[in-house]
C-alpha cells in the first residue's frame, strides 16, 4: 500500500460524523449481493445529476432568494425521507407477510438495519436540538447559578464571589465552544445520514437487494410532483426546466428496471424469490 492509500485509509478510518453516518444509514448486510457494475452505473448517474444541478443553478437565476431556496431543499430531504419511510415499512409489511415461513423469519431478523437507518438523522436532529437549546441557555445559563463562593470565604465574600464568577464564565465559555463543535459535526451528521438513507432507501437492501430498485422511482416521482405544486427553483426557459425535473425521475426508473433485469439475470433475483415463490 502506498503513503497515499495510507492516508486515504487513515483518514477514512478517523472518526468524523461522515464515516458515522455512512456506518449507520449505508447498507452493510455481510452476505448482501454487491454488484459492481450496479455500483458504476448508479455512481456515474449520482455525478451527472450533480453535474447537471451545479449547471442549472449557475446557468439561471434563483426565482426565489437563497434563504427560501435552502429551505426547499431542505423541505425536499424531508419529504423524500417521509416517502422512503412510509412506502419502506409497508413494502417490509408486505414481504414479512407474504414471504414463506423460512424468509419471513430471516426478513424480520435483518430489520436492524433499516430502523439504524431511520434511528440516524432522528439521533442526529434530537443531538442538533440540544446542542441548540443549550447555546440559547435553555437548559442552563449562569444567571440560574446565581452568586457563590466556592473558596469558602477563603479569600473574603466579595473576592472568593468574583473568583467564583470568573470560574462559572470560563466554565460555560468552554461548554459553549463545545457545544458549537457538537452541534456542526450533529448537523453534518444529519445531512449526511439523510442522504445516505436516501440514496440506500435507508437499507431497505438489507432486508432484500431488490427492495431499493422498486422504491426508487416512487420516490423520485413523488418528489417531481412535489416540485410540480412548489414551483421551480431557477427562473429557467420551461423547455430546460421540465427536461431537467423530468430527468432525474426517467433516468432513476430506466435504472432501477434495468437493476431489476441484471438482479435477476446475473444473480436470479426475483419477486418470486424475494417471496420465496
Amino acid at each position: 500500500m502506498s503513503t497515499r492509500q495510507r492516508v486515504a485509509a487513515q483518514a477514512a478510518a478517523f472518526p468524523n460524523p461522515i464515516s458515522a453516518a455512512r456506518t449507520m444509514a449505508g447498507l452493510s448486510r455481510p452476505d448482501r449481493i454487491e454488484d459492481p457494475v450496479i455500483n458504476w452505473v448508479q455512481g456515474i448517474r449520482t455525478a451527472l445529476g450533480m453535474t447537471a444541478s451545479v449547471w442549472l443553478l449557475l446557468s439561471y437565476p434563483l426565482s426565489g432568494g437563497r434563504q427560501s431556496f435552502v429551505l426547499g431543499k431542505l423541505a425536499e430531504l424531508l419529504i423524500g425521507c417521509a416517502i422512503v419511510v412510509v412506502t419502506g415499512v409497508l413494502a417490509v409489511t408486505v414481504c414479512i407477510l407474504m414471504a414463506r415461513p423460512p424468509l419471513r423469519r430471516a426478513y424480520v431478523g435483518r430489520l436492524a438495519g433499516p430502523l439504524t437507518a431511520l434511528a440516524a438523522p432522528a439521533l442526529g436532529a434530537g443531538a442538533v436540538w440540544l446542542m441548540v437549546a443549550a447555546l440559547s441557555g435553555d437548559i442552563v445559563s449562569p444567571s440560574d447559578l446565581g452568586a457563590h463562593d466556592i473558596t469558602f470565604g477563603l479569600f473574603g465574600t466579595f473576592l472568593g464571589t468574583m473568583i467564583t464568577g470568573l470560574l462559572v464564565f470560563l466554565l460555560f465559555a468552554a461548554a459553549a465552544v463545545v457545544c458549537a463543535l457538537v452541534l456542526v459535526a450533529a448537523a453534518l451528521f444529519t445531512l449526511a445520514a439523510a442522504v445516505y438513507g436516501l440514496n440506500g432507501c435507508f437499507r431497505m437492501g438489507d432486508v432484500h437487494e431488490l427492495l431499493p430498485a422498486l422504491l426508487s422511482p416512487l420516490l423520485v416521482w413523488s418528489l417531481f410532483g412535489f416540485q410540480l405544486f412548489d414551483g421551480p427553483d431557477v427562473a429557467a426557459p420551461p423547455l430546460v426546466l421540465y427536461t431537467f425535473m423530468l430527468g432525474g425521475p426517467l433516468s432513476v426508473t430506466a435504472l432501477s428496471l434495468w437493476e431489476i433485469r441484471r438482479l435477476r439475470t446475473r444473480h436470479g433475483l426475483t419477486l418470486g424469490s424475494l417471496f420465496g415463490r
